[in-house]
């Protein structure tokens, strides 16, 4: 799990308060650990195995193969592992690289995030191989968290990785929602949108799942390999054209969806398809449990609590704007809790790139937070990647306050220009104000907190 960079200790908010907020956020990432949410959600008794209240004697499969993907795929196989042991046949899970974890039968296939790469693709091949081979009387277990998107690359014919990787450059720039992305990753895609499982069947297969999306919607986690999927070639269209970037996609998924959206190319499955009878498909941790989980530490912190939405969506800059006014009047009125007071909120933003800069949404955030709070005494505004990883960078986010904006002024650093050109990440970097936790091996979206001391 997490261990904060100490120099996030040094800054000149008082230690005891960026203690404080490092000893909340390690709670939120804790209480989200997916060893720790399989081992409360998955029970072995002898032979059965039960998810969520469902059970499988496990006499009656003769194979049991553990495949999938996500930044937490590493340690939920060896949760997985640990629990099952010479059981599985065999599994392979793809992982981002550098998110490994010591597995002895399940195999961690490390690729390319938030970019697909070479390496995804090949170990998806191989999970798709694994897929065939399972028939029924086996029992699949796939594992998915946040990432898998990406990492799980299999691109319909026609489509190329090259494809793939100029389609999610071209999506992560233009300000889409993760929703938007993924409703055209599932129709340009091989295993997206139901279509593992169609793959999988007849064999049983039971889905866990560790959300990174806003309300959890089953069939946008991961873009839904396992699950109906609620979207349909012209929606995936209508996105294309809302945001008016049919003409920087690749013109092997421009044509793709078009004849999708004309009926000459057949949809994902949908609710009431036969192959996803055998399926069951279980959350076993998400922002809504990290969030709450930072509340009750805040609160044995002595701090007045507020967990204020799970469901933040939006430009991350304009986010910001709310959370720096939050504080604002926390200090002016008190409300909406009195200080000492801590305030968390989560979701995932989005970044339309305007600049060549380098940085993460809750890089950014915290950014364009700092300037609202500039000079208010004892306030902090902090954006955290659940992950370990927002953006590009090697941060989970940043740590501003009221005294951010002078510090970098007096290195000759403006807030302003770094914003413009989303260039949060050296902007923390100088100031040592970016959290540094490497890899946490868990991802249930962003979690940004506001403390006013």
């Amino acid at each position: 799990m997490a261990r904060f960079d100490p120099r996030l200790l040094q800054g000149p908010t008082t230690c005891s308060q960026r203690q404080k907020a490092v000893a909340i956020m390690s709670a939120a990432l804790e209480a989200v650990d997916p060893a720790e949410a399989i081992r409360r959600q998955v029970r072995l008794d002898d032979s059965i195995l039960t998810v969520g209240g469902r059970a499988y004697d496990l006499t009656r499969y003769q194979h049991i193969y553990v495949i999938g993907g996500g930044k937490a795929g590493g340690s939920m196989a060896l949760a997985v592992e640990q629990l099952l042991g010479d059981r599985i046949t065999a599994g392979l899970v793809n992982v981002k690289y550098g998110y490994t974890l010591p597995t002895n039968i399940i195999q961690l296939h490390e690729a390319g995030h938030p970019l697909p790469d070479e390496e995804g693709m090949r170990g998806t091949e191989a999970i798709i191989q694994f897929l065939k081979w399972a028939t029924k009387g086996d029992l699949v277990i796939c594992l998915i968290s946040g990432g898998g998107s990406a990492l799980m690359v299999a691109p319909a014919e026609g489509i190329t990785l090259a494809d793939m990787e100029a389609f999610t450059h071209v999506m992560l720039s233009c300000g889409a929602t993760i929703n938007e992305i993924n409703a055209i990753r599932k129709h340009c895609s091989r295993i997206k949108g139901g279509q593992m499982a169609r793959l999988a069947y007849p064999a049983d297969l039971i889905a866990l799942l560790l959300s990174d999306v806003v309300g959890n919607p089953l069939d946008v986690i991961a873009s839904g390999p396992t699950v109906a999927d609620t979207s349909t070639f012209s929606d995936a269209w209508g996105i294309v054209e809302k945001y008016g970037i049919e003409g920087q996609l690749p013109t092997s998924i421009v044509e793709r969806l078009k004849r999708g959206k004309e009926g000459k190319i057949a949809e994902t499955p949908k609710a009431g398809d036969r192959t996803l009878e055998r399926v069951h498909t279980q959350i076993i941790a998400s922002n809504e449990i990290a969030a709450q989980a930072a509340i009750e530490e805040a609160r044995r912190q002595g701090f007045n609590t507020l967990l204020l939405s799970t469901f933040v969506e939006g430009e991350a800059r304009e986010v910001a704007m709310v959370f720096g006014a939050i504080a604002r009047e926390i200090r002016h009125s008190g409300q909406p809790i009195p200080p000492a007071a801590c305030v968390v909120a989560g979701g995932e933003t989005t970044v339309t790139l305007r600049g060549k800069g380098k940085g993460g949404r809750n890089q950014e955030l915290a950014l364009a937070a700092a300037i609202p709070i500039a000079g208010l005494k004892d306030a902090m505004v902090i954006g955290l990647a659940t992950d370990g990883t927002d953006g590009p960078t090697d941060a989970a986010g940043a740590l501003a306050d009221g005294t951010t904006v002078a510090r970098a002024e007096a290195l000759g650093l403006s807030a302003q220009k770094h914003l413009a050109d989303n260039d949060a990440y050296h902007f923390f970097e100088a100031l040592g104000d970016l959290l540094l936790t490497g890899p946490t091996n868990t991802n249930v979206n962003d979690l940004t907190f506001v403390f006013v001391t």
